[in-house]
């Protein structure tokens, strides 16, 4: 390995640390960001020549904190900025080694709460998450959420400064404002992982990469608030989630359904690493659905499925997040549990929420009922609608299939 590729290979895996350890210091993630990105250009002029150091992480932060106490005292706020920082700091050069690793693992909690700030609109915190925590290139986000790389830039940009002008602290909150932001973050790093489980667009059904920085994100978090049922809910329900990728696309690409997967696929490492997280986990909204796909993952086959327990959680779910899109996934479990004609009549009563017009798993579920009723002609309409809503080609091209095979005597 070259000291170039020593250096990405470095900054990818240590950059959130770097950015959280200055962020602390400058109080500012945008300015945090460009003092680390100074340091990874140092250590490109330096490293060819001097070699790669024995503790190369350390020397990248040490290099950004140099810089980062540079600009204190440089600024006219030297004075309070440095009371925040330590009076020590004017005498005393920057540590060789970075501090220790509970200060190291406060800064990234600061940051991942930072970056998820209620003020930003979702597409903004998921950007700025993947980019500081998930170490992520504008051009990697844009690849993986197919927008352009000058959205992306500028949703980071806006992000910012949205941040500094709101005079967002660097810090961890607590009380009802840190049950507020928890939620943000754990609503991002969620979000993130759906749209690799299920992308809404594109030719792939599954983006594995994007699931894995989501599950990578969840464990950092489980790894940081130890005591937070909800934390290890959602690494629950993700560890589960990620354990049927393998198995959710044929050769081709094409989308396999979960009745049909081979469940020797199935990663059982990640579903037993799920059940470990179930034992932490809480009853709130992620925990509950983790449950539900734990007793997917109990079947060792499709027919062993539990359809009564997850009907009923998925009741409680409902309870805890009404949801249109909730209830919907509900009435299949219902369908699988007392029959079709039970769950058609829950689905029809979700026809005229405006949240799901749409909403293509809408007419879908409702195919799927009516083909199962025998009502071909109508089950084939509802499939060929809700091929015309979806933006995935690969969605597409299974749906119109089964509405091909609804019309067959």
């Amino acid at each position: 390995m070259t000291a170039a590729q020593a250096v990405e290979t470095v900054f990818r895996i240590e950059s959130a640390r770097i950015i959280a350890g200055v962020a602390r210091i400058v109080r500012d993630i945008g300015i945090a960001e460009e003092i680390a990105q100074d340091a990874l250009v140092a250590a490109l002029e330096q490293w060819p020549e001097s070699g790669v150091p024995e503790k190369p992480g350390a020397w990248l932060m040490a290099t950004a904190k140099h810089r980062a106490i540079d600009l204190v005292r440089r600024k006219e706020t030297y004075a309070r900025k440095l009371a925040e920082v330590g009076r020590t700091l004017e005498d005393v050069p920057p540590p060789a080694e970075p501090a220790g690793p509970q200060d190291i693992d406060d800064d990234l909690l600061r940051l991942i709460f930072t970056a998820c700030h209620p003020v930003l609109a979702t597409d903004a915190r998921i950007a700025l998450t993947l980019r500081l925590m998930g170490g992520l290139t504008t051009q990697e986000i844009a690849r993986a959420f197919l927008i352009s790389e000058p959205t992306v830039a500028q949703r980071i940009v806006r992000a910012k400064r949205a941040l500094a002008k709101a005079g967002v602290p660097f810090e961890v909150p607590y009380g009802a404002d840190r049950d507020e932001r928890l939620s943000s973050v754990l609503e991002v790093i969620y979000l993130i992982f759906n749209e690799g489980y299920a992308a809404t667009a594109g030719e792939d059904l599954v983006r594995p990469a994007l699931c894995e920085d989501a599950l990578r994100l969840a464990r950092v978090l489980a790894a940081l608030m130890p005591k937070e049922p909800e934390v290890h809910g959602l690494v629950a329900l993700l560890e589960f989630q990620a354990s049927r990728i393998n198995a959710r696309t044929g050769p081709d690409g094409e989308p396999v359904l979960l009745a049909d997967q081979n469940r020797s696929r199935w990663n059982r490492l990640l579903i037993r690493r799920g059940i470990e997280a179930m034992g932490r986990a809480g009853s709130g909204p992620y925990s509950v659905q983790a449950a539900i796909a734990g007793c997917h993952a109990d079947a060792v086959r499709y027919e062993d499925t539990d359809w009564t327990t997850i009907a009923a959680l998925y009741g409680r779910l409902v309870q805890l997040v009404p949801s249109p899109v909730v209830e919907l996934n509900r009435a299949v479990a219902v369908s699988m549990a007392q029959g079709p004609q039970a769950a058609l009549a829950i689905v029809d009563a979700l026809a005229q929420e405006p949240a799901l017009r749409a909403y293509h798993l809408l007419p879908s579920v409702r195919g799927d009922l009516l083909r199962r009723l025998g009502r071909r002609a109508e089950a084939r309409a509802e499939f060929e609608r809700a091929a015309s809503l979806t933006h995935n080609a690969r969605e597409r091209a299974l749906l119109l299939g089964r509405a091909a095979e609804a019309s067959e005597t």
